[in-house]
């Protein structure tokens, strides 16, 4: 049985939002489907409001304006939960232009939704590819991203 919410989402990527298949039409249907793959209903919740979240764009600050070169500081709750290689994978993502700075604050914002107490780079990738793909205008990130995480080599090189 899945433990992770993160589970559920990837689980529901990689059967529906990939192109290849439509979701039940209701959210019934839905989650007896989840709930038959093997996901707890507390997780499959949690997955669900997550990704209401993610649709409604939640407190993300919008940034008109983007410094070149700048960096984002991460405070003590962030710097806890995200774990230093999942900081340094964002920082990677944005100086090679698939993250911009208010995709960057929409996965950060998503990466603290997650109920665990820290979060690594599986995590990161998966809620990058995620975000981009709610992102109008962001596709070529998106193909990139995606390319990163159906790719078995290392992300980045340290």
């Amino acid at each position: 049985m899945y433990e992770n919410m993160v589970d559920v989402l990837i689980y529901l990527y990689e059967n529906y939002m990939d192109g290849e298949g439509q979701p039940p039409a209701d959210q019934v249907a839905l989650e007896d489907e989840l709930a038959q793959a093997g996901f707890t209903p507390t997780e499959i919740q949690k997955a669900l409001l997550w990704l209401d979240e993610l649709a409604e764009g939640v407190d993300v600050p919008q940034y008109h304006d983007h410094t070149l070169g700048s960096i984002r500081i991460y405070n003590a709750t962030e710097s806890t939960k995200l774990e230093v290689e999942a900081r340094g994978l964002l920082l990677f993502l944005e100086q090679n232009g698939i993250l911009d700075p208010v995709s960057r604050e929409l996965v950060i914002d998503r990466l603290l939704a997650i109920d665990q107490a820290t979060v690594g780079l599986d995590e990161v990738k998966w809620v990058v590819l995620l975000v981009l793909m709610n992102r109008p205008g962001r596709e070529d990130a998106f193909s990139q991203m995606e390319d990163l995480v159906y790719n078995d080599e290392p992300v980045y090189l340290h």
